[in-house]
């Protein structure tokens, strides 16, 4: 009972901050800009820059125009659902803590920590994945994502999101079960009830160096999203937290020890600005957490084209990327890769991206070609792969990936 009162006093704080909003500032991409503009006339760009894809300043290239902008925080929603109607995707802007922030962004990416070393990229770790993969499961899959589905919504500041996080670490304990090198957390932020959950599986011989695979907890619905709002989320993104919570449950399963440090994540408040994502990636860099990479699954269960995973090559790393390539064709040889973009802050890996890390995006189509129901009530496994066996390719490749790049050991014995 206490903690239930307690949850519904969190609740209540985070809907009365979002009926008395603040201004905040944001970096946004031309298109939303201009999408801003049409919703509230007084928002000026303070600042612009003009980024190229991998996010530096463009030098007498083409690239994409950042802007500066002051908001009041209860735009932010109608806005994101201006960039999903207008533009199609999600995201178009990251929300910052303060006026220096907001202009660090529109310099680029941050430095990479000067002790963090680029991994080999090598692929020498065939005997363990193929020992893993075929225990991967879109059974699994499938009944997380019609779990989170069922939520009423998942928004940042919903009882709903809070219960959805909630439920998330609880199961995220449950493949934990007693071993000592695991833990689950999670993760409160300023100004909002939701949490990011953490899992963690600390490294053995080389636990200072971190990989992190995440994707986002919470959904929304066009037209504002309130307790009574349907919004499924069922491949925004229950699909892509079911994908990595079945690699979690595997690797425990089988009892993998990985020599870095792996972390999975759950962000909160994605849809308003990557605001979860980017609190926890800033606090790991103010850490000096040498995150070695970092992978966003967000949306993993649409196949809009022929070909099976796509890698988004802006404001994303391409060494990294090419990994993931690579790891496709060594593991998933029947799987087809192809590439697209999708914009200024279109997800959580950029908020990675920002703070100097590699990151990287495998998506379920090309840009044109996502999931047309997304922030609508009709986001559902029906409109998607109703046995998720499209999600399970990004298990599989996530999977690759967090043994390849976990089971490396400390740089001079390498």
């Amino acid at each position: 009972m206490l903690k239930l009162r307690q949850t519904a006093l969190l609740v209540l704080l985070g809907l009365a901050g979002a009926a008395q909003a603040q201004p905040v500032w944001i970096s946004v991409g031309d298109q939303g800009y201009q999408l801003l503009r049409q919703l509230d006339g007084r928002a000026q760009s303070q600042e612009s820059r003009t980024l190229a894809a991998d996010g530096r300043l463009a030098k007498g290239t083409a690239g994409e125009t950042v802007h500066l902008v002051q908001v009041d925080e209860a735009l932010l929603p109608k806005l994101s659902d201006a960039i999903h109607d207008k533009l199609r995707h999600c995201g178009g802007y990251i929300v910052h803590g303060s006026l220096k922030e907001a202009r660090a962004a529109l310099n680029g990416p941050a430095a990479p920590l000067a002790a963090l070393k680029a991994p080999s990229y090598a692929i020498d770790n065939q005997a363990t994945v193929n020992k893993l993969l075929p225990q991967l499961q879109d059974s699994n899959v499938l009944a997380t994502i019609q779990s989170l589905s069922s939520y009423q919504n998942r928004f940042y500041t919903t009882s709903h999101g809070v219960n959805a996080s909630n439920w998330i670490a609880s199961q995220w304990k449950q493949l934990a079960g007693n071993r000592g090198d695991v833990t689950v957390e999670q993760i409160s932020h300023a100004g909002w009830p939701q949490k990011s959950v953490i899992l963690t599986i600390k490294g053995t011989d080389n636990a200072a160096e971190t990989v992190v695979l995440g994707g986002h907890l919470d959904s929304t619905v066009g037209n504002g999203t309130g307790e009574s709002s349907r919004a499924p989320g069922a491949d925004d993104d229950a699909s892509g937290v079911a994908s990595l919570t079945e690699v979690a449950r595997v690797l425990l399963a089988g009892n993998y020890q990985p020599r870095r440090t792996i972390k999975f994540m759950a962000y909160a408040a994605e849809e308003v600005g990557l605001r979860g994502s980017a609190d926890i990636a800033k606090r790991f860099k103010q850490q000096q957490t040498k995150v070695v990479g970092a992978l966003q699954l967000d949306m993993t269960n649409y196949q809009g084209d022929e070909q099976d995973i796509f890698l988004f090559t802006d404001y994303t790393n391409a060494a990294q990327n090419t990994f993931l390539a690579n790891l496709a064709k060594a593991y998933l040889p029947d799987l087809t890769v192809g590439y697209s973009q999708c914009g200024y802050a279109c997800s959580d890996h950029a908020s990675w991206t920002a703070q100097g890390y590699a990151a990287s995006f495998p998506f379920e189509s090309s840009f044109d070609n996502s999931n047309p129901y997304i922030h609508t009530r009709n986001d559902t496994l029906a409109n998607s792969d109703s046995q998720a066996r499209h999600a399970l390719k990004f298990s599989q490749l996530a999977l690759a990936y967090a043994v390849e790049l976990g089971s490396d050991g400390p740089a001079a014995q390498r």
